[in-house]
């Protein structure tokens, strides 16, 4: 019997199960911000060279009293391409010629102006500080910001690496926990960092720590949920990062200094360390004793936890709940095996067998999710797909607090909605019709004049909406797909496929200079393809989470052989 179908029979769906998704659905909010941040903490407010005539109060006190700040500034600094002072050049000297009311705005040469060697002046209206005014992350240094980017991405696709292989290893409670401390550790000395590669070290663990959380949450979330109600229980994990969004853009609006607001999305995470260290249960592939007690704190009434006692004697079958409880340690971590644990019940049941073959499953199942995934806006920075669409998302002049508050509200119905597909339709015609729906508006989108603002808006809102909708499927689907004991792997090879294509999401604008629809092209292909190419998967809706590799091998057959809609109960190789 599968971990999953005995939850349907001790009680499925219960308190300890409710507590347990808002113990991990609150912290992916604040994770949100995490990958969020660095749209206001990194933002480049408008900034000009440091001047003594505008900014000394010394060389300020040998100025006629008729001259303003405006015919300061003129005569200081030269106008840039956009008629605007320029952000990175000034005079040697002061040109007052151009003071004259017949003067042109180009009667100065080239050799009049230098660098700014002085440094920068900010407009800190908006923002009263970011890591671009601290580090002077500006003109011949510009390329360092998006340098903060990728080493955070970077992170995230290391972070999804190790922290699938070693939760599978070590359980996800561990990993789930220690990710919790390093993203509290590492996000609050980024406030404090000293120096600008510092920062971008501290960023880099953080992102660690995001990749862990957001596979160990999913992955819990998935194990400790029924079949009935695993569907809506990654809804609510999916809106998760949509309310994320939108919190970010409430805390960005009222903390302006990067230090502080880097501190306000981070310090939660330590209050998250503490009661993980005790809330958290063990998933089934943990050790020994947690699996052991990991049903009966299920079915306890009101969810407070039980002993093994308190199961029923008998179940469907003729054998007892507690034997089942005691042989369910099958699928247990690499570890217990290793460590010459042997299970009660282990020996009659054949629970120790070699894991062979099934290769092939695993392999045509990992391909195609790597492809979706590739294709999938996660949180944090777009994927394939989403550059494509945010282009044409909001008016130039929407505030980017807005911006942000309309990208999490057009995903909340869309996660929403593909709550009532994966239940009616299923998983793999949701995934698959969810990326066609995005890639189709972003390729429409090419097809459509700039001047039909409304439409090109109209489109790229049902885009996000069909990603979004994805991304809550892929949540479910990849769970469902990958036995127990290697869920975790998959899980983080999907999130590698993702990052991958965070990374190349930026790149794919330099085909513009070889055609001006090549980009639209590319963002608009790949989520088609990838939608494709779920439709090669299997069908997971009803069936019971897979433990082993024969799991999933016999779940090919016998859904073969059952053609009756609704739960399936398969008996699992282990009894």
């Amino acid at each position: 019997m599968a971990f999953s179908e005995l939850l349907d029979q001790v009680g499925g769906l219960g308190r300890f199960q409710v507590l347990q998704v808002v113990a991990l659905v609150v912290p992916i909010m604040w994770l949100t911000t995490q990958s969020m941040l660095e749209n206001f903490s990194a933002a480049v407010p408008s900034h000009r060279c440091w001047v003594p005539l505008l900014d000394n109060s010394t060389a300020q006190a040998s100025v006629p009293g008729t001259l303003g700040p405006k015919d300061l500034l003129t005569v200081s600094i030269p106008l840039g391409p956009n008629q605007e002072p320029h952000q990175c050049l000034r005079f040697r000297q002061p040109q007052w010629q151009l003071l004259d009311p017949n003067a042109t705005a180009t009667n100065w040469s080239k050799a009049a102006t230098e660098p700014c060697v002085d440094g920068w002046v900010y407009d800190r209206s908006t923002f009263t500080s970011t890591i671009v005014a601290k580090w002077d992350l500006v003109c011949d240094s510009h390329a360092l910001k998006p340098m903060a980017q990728s080493v955070y991405l970077s992170g995230s696709l290391v972070g999804a690496a190790v922290c699938g292989h070693t939760s599978d290893r070590f359980g996800r409670r561990l990993v789930l926990t220690w990710n919790y401390l390093q993203m509290a550790v590492s996000g609050t000395a980024a406030a404090f960092a000293p120096t600008f590669p510092a920062y971008c070290l501290f960023r880099f663990l953080a992102a660690f720590g995001v990749a862990g959380v957001m596979m160990n949450t999913s992955t819990l979330l998935m194990e400790w949920t029924s079949a009935r109600a695993r569907a809506l229980a990654m809804t609510l994990n999916s809106l998760g990062f949509s309310f994320g969004q939108v919190l970010m853009a409430a805390v960005a609006y009222g903390v302006r200094d990067w230090a502080l607001l880097q501190l306000a999305v981070s310090a939660p995470f330590f209050l998250c360390f503490v009661y993980s260290c005790s809330a958290n249960p063990e998933g089934p592939q943990g050790p020994v004793h947690v699996a052991q007690a990991a049903p009966a704190l299920a079915a306890a009434p009101g969810g407070t936890g039980a002993w093994m006692g308190d199961l029923p004697e008998q179940r469907p079958g003729g054998r007892s709940y507690r034997s089942v409880v005691a042989g369910r340690v099958c699928p247990m971590a690499p570890h217990h095996r290793q460590a010459g644990a042997r299970p009660a019940g282990a020996a009659e049941s054949g629970c120790h067998q070699r894991e062979e073959g099934g290769g092939g499953h695993a392999d045509h199942r990992g391909l195609a999710l790597g492809h979706a995934g590739g294709a999938e806006c996660g949180p944090g920075p777009c994927q394939p797909g989403c550059p494509g669409l945010h282009t044409w998302t909001a008016p130039p002049d929407l505030h980017l607090h807005s911006v942000l508050v309309l990208i999490g509200v057009v995903d909340i119905p869309a996660k929403i909605g593909s709550l009532l597909l994966l239940n009616r339709l299923g998983r793999r015609p949701t995934q698959a019709g969810s990326l066609v729906l995005s890639g189709l508006c972003i390729l429409a989108n090419m097809l459509v004049p700039y001047e039909m603002g409304a439409l090109r808006s109209t489109l790229a809102v049902l885009g996000l909406g069909g990603l979004g909708a994805g991304f809550t499927c892929i949540s479910v689907y990849t769970g469902e797909l990958f036995p127990t004991v290697l869920r975790m792997t998959a899980v983080g090879l999907g999130q590698m496929a993702t990052r991958g294509g965070a990374i190349l999401g930026p790149l794919v604008r330099l085909l513009a200079v070889h055609g001006r629809s090549l980009p639209l092209l590319v963002y608009g292909g790949v989520p088609v393809l990838s939608g494709l190419a779920a439709l090669l998967l299997p069908e997971t809706q009803s069936l019971p989470l897979p433990d082993t590799i024969q799991d999933v091998q016999n779940q090919t057959v016998k859904k073969a052989t059952h053609s009756t809609p609704g739960p399936t109960v398969l008996k699992s190789t282990h009894f």
